[in-house]
C-alpha cells in the first residue's frame, strides 16, 4: 500500500511543516492539492507562497495543484475540496497543518484573539472534516491526518514559556477531536490521527526565536515526512485515533 496517486490535501503548504510534507508526499508518488492563503509574498510577512512549493515539486516532476484557501471561512474550504474532487475524482487524505498563531499571555489576551482562534483552528478543523469525509468515504476509504503539537499535552507546560495559552488550547482540541471522531471514521474506512513533529525549525521558528538561536535538537520540515507517509498509507486499518510524535516515529511506533 503506497501512496502513488493517493490525491492528498495539504493545507498551510507555502511554508515550513506543510511545504515539507506536500514536497515530501509528491516525491513518493502522491498527486497533492496544496491550500494557503499566501499566495504572494507581502511586505514583512514570511518568506514563502503556495505557488513556491508547486514549482518545487513540478520541478521534481510531481503532481500538484495549488488552491488558495483561508481555512477560516467556510466558502473556501468548501471550494477548496470541491476543486480537488472536481479535478482529481477523488480524495484520498487530508493533512490539516494550517493553523493561525496566537502568542500572548492570559493577562494581555483578548476575547477577539481567543475568538479568532478557536475560528480558525478549531472550527476550520471541523469543517474540513465535514467537508471531505463523504468525498474520501466515496474513494473507499482514506486517512486524515492532523498536526498537533506537544503544547498539547499536559506534560509540556513546565517547558512552556509565557504567552502559549490559546495556542495550547487549541492544539489539545484538536488531538481530542481526532481521539473522538475516530471510531465512528472506522465504520467508512478512514483513520484519523494527530502527529505531534517536534521541535522543527520553519520560517516563523527562526522569526520569533533569531538565527542565532540554540537550534540543537531541532529537526527539519522534511524529518516530519517518513511518519506522515506512514500514516497517510492508514486506510481501512485500526491504526486510528492516536496521537503520535514524528520523533518516535519507528522506535516507539508503529
Amino acid at each position: 500500500m503506497g501512496l502513488t496517486d493517493r490525491v492528498v490535501i495539504v493545507t498551510g503548504a507555502s511554508r515550513g511543516i506543510g511545504k515539507g510534507i506536500a514536497i515530501g508526499l509528491a516525491a513518493r508518488g502522491a498527486t497533492i492539492v496544496g491550500a494557503a492563503r499566501t499566495a504572494v509574498e507581502e511586505p514583512g510577512g514570511l518568506p514563502g507562497t503556495i505557488h513556491d512549493t508547486v514549482a518545487a515539486i513540478e520541478a521534481s516532476g510531481g503532481r500538484v495543484l495549488a488552491v488558495r484557501c483561508d481555512i477560516g471561512v467556510s466558502d473556501d474550504i468548501e471550494r477548496l475540496v470541491g476543486t480537488a474532487a472536481e479535478t482529481y475524482g477523488r480524495i484520498d487524505v487530508l493533512i490539516n497543518n494550517a493553523m493561525s498563531p496566537t502568542r500572548t499571555t492570559f493577562e494581555a489576551s483578548t476575547l477577539e484573539q481567543w475568538d479568532e482562534s478557536m475560528r480558525v483552528n478549531v472550527r476550520s478543523l471541523y469543517l474540513l472534516c465535514r467537508t471531505v469525509v463523504p468525498h474520501i468515504a466515496k474513494s473507499g476509504g482514506g486517512s486524515i491526518i492532523n498536526v498537533s503539537s506537544g503544547g498539547a499535552g499536559h506534560e509540556s507546560t513546565p517547558f512552556m514559556p509565557p504567552g502559549y495559552v490559546i495556542y495550547a488550547v487549541a492544539k489539545a482540541a484538536m488531538e481530542r477531536f481526532s481521539t473522538a471522531l475516530a471510531p465512528e471514521l472506522r465504520e467508512l474506512g478512514i483513520t484519523i490521527n494527530a502527529l505531534r513533529p517536534g521541535a522543527v525549525k520553519t520560517e516563523r521558528s527562526t522569526r520569533e526565536l533569531g538565527e542565532h538561536h540554540n537550534w540543537t535538537g531541532w529537526t527539519t520540515p522534511a524529518a516530519v515526512v517518513p511518519a506522515v507517509a506512514f500514516l497517510a498509507q492508514q486506510i481501512d486499518t485500526d491504526f486510528t485515533g492516536r496521537v503520535v510524535d514524528s520523533t518516535q516515529f519507528g522506535t516507539t511506533w508503529p
